[in-house]
């Protein structure tokens, strides 16, 4: 079986959950017999970083109409040159210009999240969000399959776009566990850093956008620090929100237990998942996996969640004390408290990582889609 993968960018080159999903399909699906070409934005090196699987149609700065025929232009010297059994997408808007080009190509949509509802809600105008939305629609009526990453996405794309449930294949995010299982003590890793030993150190690992319930977390800390005086939430990220939140700790005067480090490079991120004591999802709406859970769980660190979209399907199986009640600061606040007082258990480091290796090590979700896109093709 040979694919073509669109995606968004490159991570290597830009990181982010979409693109981290993008590059495990790369690499880990030849692996279990899929043959892959990709097609993203990026820059010329590309196809060497990716040993001439991917080729470039644009740079990620240029324009939305320039990426647009640009993907146009590459998918059809792509299909010209080579014989591919289905194509497989990861975003609407380039999938959208090569639409009239499929033919009879099977079209499987993997589903990140959907589009227009997280512009919605992320403050974006009514005529942007119609737009998207309606790339999404025409799109998705000519997919064959999607590949869903939570049974709430399910939900979302049969109830927002109409798709058939029937259509619809539930495959979990992936991460190669070896890179996060870090042999390392949490003191060590702190020394690697340069974190104190003597705090109680919770990680946020997000996007600084509204959704992801930063803001809440944040108060939650002036309510957890009357409790726990020594405790130290570190939040890595980079968003539209970073400045209102710098500001919201100086009001809050959390300067010495709320922490922005930005963007933490992915070569560190194991060995911070590995030095906090917990790391939290605070996100309060359309969170369709949460990959930094299973990295976190990885890294033998437990990690705590709000009951929102897929994370509980992550975090149910494994331990119902990992999921908080709610969303809210009085919700986050006791749920960090509970877990620093022990009165919530939290699961030992080795039990984590065993969770994350049986269930979503790559080579487990490559064999998942792998047999989602042959339950296409004999459609």
């Amino acid at each position: 079986m040979k694919t073509l993968q669109l995606g968004t960018s490159w991570f290597l080159e830009e990181a982010g959950g979409l693109a981290r999903v993008y590059y495990g399909c790369v690499n880990y699906l030849p692996q279990v017999g899929v043959g892959v070409s990709g097609l993203v934005a990026g820059s010329d090196r590309v196809e060497q970083s990716s040993r001439g699987l991917v080729q470039t149609f644009a740079s990620t700065h240029s324009g939305t109409l320039q990426r647009s025929l640009g993907v146009r232009k590459a998918f059809k010297q792509v299909i010209s040159n080579s014989q591919f059994d289905l194509v497989a997408s990861h975003f609407a808007l380039y999938t959208f210009p090569i639409l009239d080009r499929l033919g009879k190509l099977p079209l499987v949509i993997h589903f990140h999240g959907p589009w227009a509802l997280e512009s919605k809600a992320e403050g974006a105008g009514k005529l942007s969000v119609f737009g998207k939305w309606a790339i999404e629609k025409l799109v998705y009526g000519r997919a064959d399959g999607f590949i869903v990453l939570s049974e709430a996405f399910r939900q979302i794309l049969h109830k927002t776009y109409g798709v058939p449930l029937e259509k619809i294949f539930i495959v979990g995010g992936g991460i190669d566990t070896a890179e996060f299982k870090v042999d390392l003590t949490i003191a060590q890793a702190r020394e690697r850093l340069g974190w104190a030993q003597d705090r109680r150190i919770i990680l946020c690992v997000r996007r600084l956008v509204q959704r992801m319930g930063l803001d809440n977390l944040i108060a939650a800390i002036a309510q957890v620090r009357q409790q726990y005086p020594e405790v130290l939430l570190l939040i890595a990220g980079k968003g539209a929100i970073a400045e209102s939140l710098r500001s919201q700790i100086q009001q809050l005067q959390l300067e010495d237990s709320v922490k922005l480090l930005g963007f933490v490079a992915d070569c560190d991120l194991p060995i911070a998942y590995r030095a906090a004591e917990l790391s939290i999802i605070p996100s309060v709406s359309l969170e369709g996996f949460g990959l930094i859970a299973i990295e976190s769980l990885a890294a033998g660190t437990p990690v705590l969640g709000t009951p929102i979209g897929g994370i509980p399907e992550i975090l149910q199986p494994f331990s119902t004390d990992l999921i908080l009640e709610g969303s809210t600061t009085s919700q986050l606040a006791q749920g960090i408290i509970e877990a620093l007082s022990g009165q919530r258990q939290m699961p030992k480091s080795e039990a984590c990582q065993d969770y994350v290796r049986q269930n979503y090590d790559w080579q487990v979700i490559a064999q998942q889609m792998k047999l989602v896109y042959e339950q296409v093709l004999q459609r």
